[in-house]
């Protein structure tokens, strides 16, 4: 009896080495792991950081990031003014010459047509145009009118050199 006792005291004292090391094992594995995890996202937050602020950078020079302009469309919804200005300068591209605000006559059949639009603030419109494989970018000066049309002015136009055809 006192070998059958002293056995399994042998053998639990074995298991229990056994647990212990095999816990201790894991334990190392899963702080691995956790370190590994901690630091992808803190690189994930890092670079969500980047872009959010990259972002902000890209959208300072925008009516919604611009605190003087949404004073002065305080009674407006801004995204509602913007719809509104984007689809009354692409309503202008359906004209016969293309849209009257680009100061350049069709070339080769091809009408010059408003592509992109950033409203820039209270007054000012910057936007991608094209004709065929010829783009440039314009400045338009603008004014809302309550219950009528905005008003709007060509300040300057860029043809960009390497969309120009060669003559």
């Amino acid at each position: 009896m006192k070998r059958a006792v002293l056995y399994l005291f042998i053998l639990s004292l074995l298991f229990n080495v056994f647990q212990y090391m095999n816990s201790t094992k894991i334990l190392k594995t899963q702080s691995k792991e956790i370190e590994s995890a901690k630091a992808k996202t803190k690189m994930v937050r890092d670079s969500s950081n980047i872009v959010y602020n990259q972002m902000l950078d890209a959208n300072y020079f925008s009516l919604e990031m611009d605190d003087e302009s949404m004073n002065y469309f305080e009674n407006y919804s801004i995204p509602e003014l913007t719809e509104k200005m984007k689809n009354e300068l692409l309503t202008l591209n359906e004209k016969p010459n293309g849209n009257p605000l680009i100061p350049y006559d069709p070339i080769g059949g091809n009408k010059f047509i408003i592509n992109k639009i950033k409203l820039l603030n209270h007054r000012w419109i910057i936007a991608d145009f094209y004709s065929g494989k010829i783009r440039g970018e314009i400045l338009i000066k603008y004014f809302v009118n309550e219950n009528k049309p905005t008003d709007f002015e060509t300040i300057e136009t860029i043809l960009h050199s390497n969309t120009a055809p060669v003559q």
